[in-house]
């Protein structure tokens, strides 16, 4: 198998691949127009969905927020860079952060039922301090931002890999049409698109990898034997290098990624209360196979010696590269290409409501509590499009794809503990949370950028646990839970 063999498939236009990210776009925003007439007449509807997500769009949504860019595109390069351990280290812990919620979410669905934002449950838990509210705020803010700047960052290489369409070009229509539509639904909007781009994701991604083994000469059997023979260590999932390499901060960078997330704590508070467990469950079983299949991609790049200059020098480029070069009909292409709009746009518009919803609740309801229902619904929805351009210029400026994962972890994985033992600890004290948030940042950043990242992660845990820890022995306080009951709440309910 040589690389040389591989040609850019003809037929691929850049009006093409404009056409569908605008088109997909169209599609959802006669969807989000229906949404808007029929289900949204308040902030309230528009943040938090009245409550009133069922288990069949719960679980649509919670996996197409949760596969981004990242589940999509560095399953396939993690692969390519690690073989087979790679891809076991990518997948396994990714179904298993999902299913991990459901112990917090259920205590904090049954102490907080009428929550909207894990900032407005830090103010609360922390008798009203702004400064841990303060702290978890301008975290989630930031998280958020990231996770929509790391996915138009994912659209931009796939489409500028795919068709001959400049990445910034990419960039700024996909972040246009994303937010057009999700302006006028907010989380009913993402529900409904969410649930549809998960049927988009996981129906032709398994037949887009079936089709590419199919024109390889010799199919699987030639892919393992010339991965095997290139390095046979390509082909155990025991590799400690990938272990020590990305494994081990992965998954607990996704923990993070999900406990510490405004965007998956909004579906809590939106699902109905009878339906969380069962929606959190089935959502990590079912998100499994997509990352599998491709992230196999990445086992083809292997074979065929393809180098990362080839690519452009970004390894995530390595599917979309694959799929465009290997002699796929141009109908599959176009399959995987919705399979990553898809992802990215149902994540883009999932982390826009959820700035929404912590811009309404944890800046106007807190901050501007005379604001009128129009003018908070009307601030509601324009944070949305800030958010979205600033997350545009960050985007263009040139980052590293994933730089920016991998910071959006680390960053993430600094709420973690302290979070976790302020829903599970009544101790958990506003010094100790607060403190150990900030000194992990402060502290656990410049060890990762020194030593590394399995430094860098265990730095942050370790850091931000014991502040929180310490805090509570030194200054002994504890908690009434039943208090969570006293959120506010936002005008409509």
């Amino acid at each position: 198998m040589d690389a040389s063999t591989l040609t850019m498939s003809s037929g691929l236009s850049a009006g093409l691949g404009v056409a569908l990210m605008v088109g997909s776009g169209l599609l959802f925003l006669i969807i989000a127009l229906i949404v808007k007439k029929r289900l949204v007449h308040n902030t309230h509807d528009f943040i938090i969905s009245n409550r009133q997500i069922g288990l069949g769009f719960g679980v649509g949504t919670v996996i197409s927020v949760w596969t981004w860019a990242m589940a999509v595109m560095m399953s396939s390069a993690m692969t390519y860079q690690w073989g087979l351990s790679g891809l076991f280290w990518f997948v396994v812990p990714n179904g298993f952060a999902i299913m991990a919620m459901i112990p917090l979410a259920r205590v904090l669905r049954a102490r907080m039922p009428d929550g909207y934002t894990i900032s407005q449950f830090a103010h609360v838990r922390f008798n009203g301090s702004n400064l841990a509210s303060g702290v978890v705020t301008v975290t989630m803010i930031f998280n958020v931002l990231l996770e929509i700047l790391v996915n138009l960052k994912g659209t931009s290489v796939v489409m500028s890999t795919v068709f001959p369409i400049d990445w910034k070009v990419a960039t700024l229509i996909t972040i246009v049409t994303v937010c057009t539509y999700a302006y006028f639904g907010g989380l009913w909007t993402s529900v409904m698109t969410g649930t549809i781009n998960t049927w988009m994701i996981t129906v032709p991604a398994a037949i887009v990898l079936v089709a590419v083994f199919d024109v390889i000469p010799g199919g699987a059997p030639a892919v393992f034997s010339a991965v095997q023979g290139a390095d046979p260590t390509n082909l155990s999932i025991f590799e400690a290098d990938a272990a020590a390499g990305f494994g081990i901060t992965l998954a607990f960078g996704l923990l993070a990624s999900v406990v510490a997330d405004q965007t998956f704590w909004q579906k809590v508070w939106a699902i109905r209360a009878d339906q969380v467990t069962r929606t959190f469950l089935w959502a990590g079983a079912w998100f499994y196979p997509i990352p599998v299949c491709l992230g196999l991609l990445g086992l083809v790049g292997l074979a065929y010696g393809i180098t990362p200059e080839m690519i452009g020098g970004d390894i995530v480029a390595i599917g979309p590269y694959v799929i465009s070069h290997i002699g796929l009909p141009t109908v599959l292409i176009i399959a995987y290409v919705l399979v990553i709009l898809a992802a990215c746009y149902s994540t883009i518009d999932g982390a826009s409501a959820a700035l929404s919803s912590i811009v309404a609740v944890d800046v106007v309801k807190r901050y501007f509590k005379s604001t009128t229902e129009s003018r908070l619904f009307y601030i509601t929805k324009a944070s949305m499009l800030f958010g979205g351009i600033i997350a545009t210029i960050i985007v263009l400026s040139g980052v590293d794809f994933t730089s920016l994962v991998l910071a959006t972890f680390a960053l993430k994985t600094a709420i973690l503990v302290p979070l976790v033992l302020a829903i599970l600890w009544p101790r958990t004290n506003t010094i100790g949370f607060s403190g150990g948030v900030t000194l992990a940042i402060l502290i656990g950043m410049p060890l990762r950028e020194v030593y590394g990242e399995l430094v860098g992660t265990f730095a942050i845990l370790g850091i931000s646990g014991f502040v929180v820890v310490a805090a509570a022995y030194l200054i002994p306080t504890e908690f009434d839970m039943r208090r969570l009951k006293e959120a506010d709440v936002v005008p409509g309910e």
